[in-house]
């Protein structure tokens, strides 16, 4: 018996019946739609796609033309494509110039108005508005040929916290800008983490970097005297910044400026502590605290700005509040800071008691009485 099929017997058994030739048709199907389908798309293409002028292809460098560079793919073209010149010479949209936005800037009238606008601090106004003067005479004085004695904008910021040193710095910040000492204005916030490192050679890394963030622009040092907490030792790295900031101030005085900020006592002994520090750093400004009246109209425009009233005995009784804190202030005393915690306690409890109502209107979420104020004092 043979057992070794036949050619034709194995052709017969590799061919495939039934389903399977259900399945082959249905995919010759499927393979013919997409090749009428491409052919269709050339063809479009072909109709759709646009003339050239044959002459427009001849042209050559002879009369200031350039020859033709067809881009090769979807995501190469050439510098003529690029340019996308209309027909009268003007540009596309896509190649208008970026608007500048030093068109947003404030001006120098912005700025001197804003400075006016915060509460107290008059003394601190009229040494910015004189510094600001002196700069601007200095520029005159430049263009007349006549000569400038050396000018440190280097500044000391001295007082309580919550007396509107940074505030007063970023707006001092964009005046500097407005008037072309600076040129960016930003004002970078850093503290003695952002200046101090924990091992040997990192300090002077970190400082750098934090200086190189403030160029054109004013570096603000919050509590500097923590770079030097301890004059007799000289194994602290807060040294190891200081003498980095004082190396980068002189490499970088064209559009850089720093101030130091922090109590009295301790900026006087810090800005003793080091003798490149009292060369450029003699400018002092002294911020005093703000006394209960003006804590007050801080107050009370942190609740216009936020849209909340005061019922009359809420408004007496916060006078009355911030008086007694004046008054038996300790040499720590907050200052701003403790006025815009009060404002947040009382917004806590406001809306406490607001929550607890079945129904509220606008005046329920707008109003501040005097129960407020009385929860909101002793938290």
């Amino acid at each position: 018996m043979n057992n070794n099929p036949s050619k034709e017997e194995q052709m017969r058994e590799l061919k495939p019946s039934g389903s399977y030739l259900d399945i082959l048709a249905d995919f010759a199907d499927l393979l013919g739609t997409i090749e009428k389908a491409e052919d269709a798309a050339k063809q479009l293409l072909e109709e759709t796609a646009p003339t050239k002028d044959s002459s427009a292809l001849a042209k050559t460098k002879e009369n200031g033309d350039f020859e033709e560079n067809p881009p090769n793919s979807e995501g190469e073209r050439n510098e003529q494509d690029k340019i996308n010149l209309s027909d009268n010479g003007s540009s596309c949209a896509a190649d208008q110039p970026i608007p500048d936005d030093s068109e947003n800037e404030p001006s120098l009238e912005e700025l001197l108005g804003r400075l006016d606008a915060l509460v107290g601090l008059d003394d601190i106004k009229q040494n910015v508005k004189s510094l600001i003067n002196y700069v601007k005479i200095r520029d005159l004085r430049k263009e007349e040929e006549l000569p400038n004695p050396p000018l440190s904008l280097h500044l000391v910021f001295m007082g309580n916290p919550g007396t509107g040193k940074t505030t007063v710095a970023r707006i001092l910040a964009e005046l500097y800008r407005a008037i072309g000492v600076l040129s960016k204005g930003q004002l970078v916030e850093v503290d003695r983490s952002g200046l101090v490192a924990g091992f040997v050679g990192q300090t002077a890394i970190k400082t750098a970097e934090a200086v190189k963030s403030a160029l054109g622009g004013i570096l603000f040092i919050d509590e500097a005297y923590s770079l030097a907490p301890d004059l007799g030792s000289g194994n602290d790295f807060g040294r190891e910044a200081i003498e980095t900031l004082l190396k980068m101030m002189e490499d970088h005085r064209d559009d850089l400026i720093v101030i130091v900020a922090g109590y009295s006592e301790q900026m006087d002994r810090f800005i003793k502590s080091n003798p490149g520090l009292e060369s450029r750093f003699n400018r002092y400004f002294f911020f005093e605290d703000y006394n209960s009246d003006e804590l007050f109209d801080i107050f009370s425009s942190m609740c216009a700005k936020s849209e909340y009233i005061l019922t009359k005995e809420a408004a007496e009784y916060a006078q009355e509040h911030f008086r007694e804190i004046y008054d038996t202030r300790s040499e720590n005393f907050g200052n701003a800071r403790h006025v815009r915690n009060f404002f947040e306690n009382i917004l806590s409890v406001h809306s406490d008691r607001v929550s607890s109502l079945d129904e509220h209107t606008r005046a329920d979420l707008m109003t501040v009485v005097l129960e407020d104020m009385e929860i909101a004092a002793i938290m």
